[in-house]
């Protein structure tokens, strides 16, 4: 099973061209939102004049975002931006639990890990206790091999897609008290 893939963009913006980088992140987003596993981005304006824009990028895959990042659309988007902008750093991928931990619209660091690792926790140990009381007699005859990967291909997509983008919300303020 292939892992979502977040990438960070930082741009430099010429002075007096924020507006104008401004109305080509709206292009790219449109180029991008169309794109075969393109699953959004948030993008972080500089808190003062001068400052950096980031791009939080996530795509379904690696092998998805460098579709995205060698196609032609990106291309033809990104060459707009001749005088505007420049990439200022070196991209940096995730494709860990800290993505699950992501906030929209949102600049801010990373829970610790002890707290990632509590939040993820509170939402396997339930599902596999369920899971387990409910499946474990369905399943008992089933040889080994089956028998384990379906908690794991049920857990993947709910813990990804509900329970931990829930949880992350809910514990918002324990998770970023700084926020």
């Amino acid at each position: 099973m292939s892992e979502p893939v977040t990438t960070v963009f930082t741009w430099e913006v010429e002075p007096g061209r924020e507006q104008e980088f401004e109305e080509w992140l709206r292009r790219v987003n449109r180029a991008a939102v169309g794109f075969p596993g393109h699953q959004g981005v948030t993008w972080i304006a500089p808190e003062r004049p001068g400052g950096h824009y980031h791009a939080l990028l996530r795509f379904s895959d690696t092998g998805a975002l460098e579709r995205w990042l060698g196609s032609p659309e990106r291309d033809a988007v990104v060459a707009e931006l001749d005088g505007i902008a420049t990439e200022a750093d070196r991209r940096v991928h995730t494709t860990g639990m800290e993505t699950w931990f992501s906030l929209p619209r949102t600049a801010v660091t990373p829970p610790p890990r002890w707290k990632m690792a509590l939040v993820s926790f509170s939402a396997v140990y339930p599902c596999v206790l369920v899971f387990t009381a409910f499946t474990g007699p369905l399943l008992a005859d089933w040889p080994l091999p089956l028998r384990t990967v379906v908690l794991p291909a049920v857990m993947a997509p709910l813990l990804t897609y509900a329970l931990m983008p829930a949880l992350s919300r809910l514990l918002r303020k324990w998770l970023y008290p700084e926020l």
